[in-house]
């Protein structure tokens, strides 16, 4: 089974840009669709994006996000990066990572990171 783990959160200012990774162990994701997910205080869980395979061309993102977020992959290395820009307060959250093994297979979700964007 892959194992996710999520890092490089923290606090930044609205405005600022932050670049969280997933790093991925246990299972090659060159065939997996890797995704985020973010939740916040008090919401569900939403869709932030996903990278059906190693083209980052092959991504959907939520409106929310389109514009300014951007996800890449490495599959060698088995790290997918979510670079966020023009950061707001609305997308403070904790961040998931989620990998889609197959396509009758349950996601696979990372343990989060905290990105807090401030005034």
């Amino acid at each position: 089974q892959v194992h996710l783990v999520e890092s490089g959160g923290g606090l930044v200012q609205a405005g600022d840009s932050l670049n969280i990774s997933c790093l991925a162990s246990g299972s090659s994701i060159n065939n997996f669709g890797m995704g985020w997910f973010r939740q916040a205080p008090g919401k569900e869980r939403e869709f932030v994006g996903v990278s059906w395979n190693d083209n980052s061309d092959n991504t959907i993102y939520a409106d929310s996000v389109k514009g300014r977020f951007t996800i890449s992959r490495d599959n060698a290395k088995k790290v997918v990066t979510l670079q966020m820009s023009s950061l707001k307060l609305d997308d403070s959250a904790v961040y998931y990572c989620v990998a889609k093994t197959g396509p009758g297979d349950a996601y696979v979700w990372g343990q989060g990171t905290q990105v807090t964007v401030s005034s």
